[in-house]
């Protein structure tokens, strides 16, 4: 198992934020987690940083407990995030920002990887020295998911790689995920809105709602559930039972 999450709980002061939530990520799979705003989807994701820290339950990374590990020590063991807003280095060029990926790599990997990320994104080789603020959003995107993959981890965390794209760039993102799972064994967890796109790329998949998983199965088992599709794909409100 590459990452399992069992009981968890966090808050934000007062506020419960996660509620006994239990996932589990195997080697080579692509685990997708849907919901609406403000259901805990990003929470989930940084309270594997600590950031909120698990209040309760435990979070076991890669067969060692990580719950109470500070986030950079989180990073050194092999999650690599790629935030919603994809906050890159605006004023770093492309090089520089995939540089400060590779700060906990081996550098002697540095020249391959590079390589590597240019031929699955051919448009950053072009604008290598181009300021990341001046790229579109697509290109923004494409960066923030290659400075990531420059730290060569073991697990990749993508938080909304969709948001605020094009039809055309959200369809090349998802052929990415599918690549990079496909053809690089690369484990994703992935937190999407975009359900259809989400659950086509997903081996499984996790409805969140009000903090709690409500719902879990197979990406194809998901998409044909008439729950997630009253909810995420036609319309409506979050089913309370997980899919059978």
């Amino acid at each position: 198992m590459m990452l399992e999450l069992s009981g968890v709980h966090a808050h934000y002061g007062a506020i419960s934020a996660l509620r006994s939530i239990d996932l589990s990520v195997q080697v080579g799979e692509v685990v997708t987690l849907i919901g609406a705003n403000g259901a805990g989807k990003s929470t989930l994701m940084m309270s594997l940083f600590g950031k909120p820290r698990a209040s309760a339950g435990r979070i076991v990374f890669d067969g060692e407990d990580i719950t109470g590990l500070p986030a950079h020590e989180v990073a050194r063991r092999g999650i690599a995030l790629v935030p919603e807003g994809r906050r890159i280095f605006p004023r770093m060029t492309v090089m520089e920002n995939l540089q400060m990926g590779a700060v906990l790599a081996d550098p002697l990997n540095f020249e391959a990887d590079l390589k590597r990320m240019f031929a699955l994104f051919p448009i950053l080789d072009e604008r290598r020295q181009q300021r990341a603020g001046t790229l579109s959003g697509g290109e923004q995107q494409m960066l923030a998911i290659a400075r990531a993959l420059m730290a060569r981890p073991k697990l990749l965390l993508l938080d909304e790689p969709s948001l605020g794209l094009a039809p055309l760039m959200i369809r090349r993102i998802f052929q990415v995920i599918r690549e990079l799972n496909r053809d690089h064994g690369m484990t994703v967890l992935l937190v999407e809105q975009n359900a259809h796109h989400a659950l086509r790329v997903a081996h499984r998949g996790y409805v969140l709602q009000h903090g709690r998983i409500v719902l879990s199965g197979s990406g194809r088992e998901l998409l044909a559930s008439a729950e997630v599709r009253a909810a995420y794909l036609e319309g409506g409100q979050p089913a309370g039972r997980r899919a059978e």
